[in-house]
């Protein structure tokens, strides 16, 4: 099974990040790939840029009816980035918890594997 860690939170808090700070954030994000590495589970993941940045469009019955600045939805937390992980909801449940989050949630589901 795959699950998709998606790792939310308020870009806000970021603006007070020093060099340091992120440099031990980024060393965290390190070892937690390669536990999920020597365990077997092919981690993959992507960090996104702030949601200044994207774009949605809209459809309805099938049209793209509008292209809009911004993310899907204004909240207060933001998907910052995400991990693909092959392993089961515990071991997911259990990766999860070792992310260097201090605000925000990790949103985790399953991941549909489509038959080829």
């Amino acid at each position: 099974m795959k699950y998709a860690l998606l790792l939310y939170g308020d870009e806000a808090l970021d603006k007070d990040i020093t060099p340091e700070q992120w440099g031990d954030i980024m060393e965290a994000h390190d070892r937690f790939s390669v536990e999920a590495a020597q365990r077997g589970m092919n981690p993959s993941g992507e960090a996104l840029h702030s949601v200044t940045q994207a774009r949605t469009i809209r459809f309805k019955k099938g049209q793209n009816v509008l292209v809009t600045d911004g993310p899907f939805a204004e909240t207060k937390e933001q998907l910052g980035g995400f991990y693909i992980l092959e392993c089961d909801l515990d071991t997911a449940v259990e990766m999860a918890q070792k992310l260097p989050m201090t605000e925000g949630s990790i949103e985790i589901r399953p991941v549909v594997i489509f038959e080829q």
